[in-house]
């Protein structure tokens, strides 16, 4: 028995190994000196850090990125909203395939919901890259969206709802003031998740991104392509603590075994 138990200890601190190693050694050579990406790191510097904040390309598509991410995240949660509401609410016929439909871009794989909206959005409706960009990254939030505020709809008491309307309040009313406030925590988390999915999102930007657009993951893959000093290992490590914040967030707000276990 004991030692089955060093044997499972063994095999976790390895598991451990094999998922925390490449993020170390990211984080490891972005502080490196040299001006080749190298493992281990040639003495401790902070330059390129500093030249994250030095090139244009990559505050341009930083501010691209997060204007998509923020515009989208705010049309994905007015859509979303009553969406889940009603998907959690009312009981009616073909409520399963409406569901299935609004899940459906997370179960699709990412490059071929990409290609498709590259084939209808900009080749066959010729719609401006931006617009493009940004309904890509809308149908990509939905779900998340709609999850997310769904899980926190399904342990919500109804009957306080009914209760407000006996009372005199209009539903819209109601709506606002009884129930919003109580999937608060929901409504968080689901931008959080949503508004990360979107920040971080390759597969279906590579497809929306054009002349003069772009976002910052997609700059990030062709700076790899012409340099190789650590800059992009300086990034990788503010976007892995961005996304551990968000995480940390998302688990203070709702818990992410929450979540897990009610979808």
């Amino acid at each position: 028995m004991k030692q089955q138990h060093h044997g499972l200890a063994v095999f976790t601190i390895l598991a451990y190994i094999f998922l925390l190693g490449p993020l170390i050694i990211i984080m490891a050579t972005s502080f490196g000196e040299g001006s080749v990406l190298k493992f281990p790191p040639e003495g401790f510097s902070l330059k390129w850090y500093q030249n994250i904040f030095e090139v244009d390309m990559f505050l341009t598509t930083f501010k691209v990125t997060i204007i998509v991410a923020l515009v989208g995240n705010l049309i994905a949660l007015l859509l979303g909203v009553p969406a889940a509401y009603a998907l959690s609410r009312y009981q009616f016929k073909g409520k399963g395939l409406l569901n299935s439909i609004f899940i459906s871009p997370i179960l699709i794989p990412g490059v071929v919901l990409g290609f498709t909206m590259l084939k209808y959005l900009v080749v066959r409706f010729q719609l401006p890259v931006y617009t493009s960009l940004l309904i890509g990254h809308i149908v990509l939030m939905m779900p998340f969206i709609i999850r997310v505020i769904g899980s926190s709809l399904s342990n919500f008491d109804y009957s306080v709802e009914e209760a407000s309307m006996s009372l005199g309040a209009s539903r819209l009313k109601t709506f606002f003031t009884v129930v919003l406030p109580n999937i608060r925590s929901g409504l968080i988390a689901g931008v959080l998740l949503a508004f990360l999915e979107s920040f971080n999102n390759v597969d279906i930007s590579v497809f929306m991104t054009g002349p003069g657009v772009s976002t910052l993951p997609i700059q990030m893959l062709t700076y790899v392509e012409n340099y190789f000093d650590p800059t992009i290992a300086a990034i990788s490590v503010l976007l892995m603590m961005i996304t551990a914040l968000l995480m940390f967030s998302i688990e203070r707000l709702m818990g992410l075994s929450y979540f897990t276990k009610n979808n």
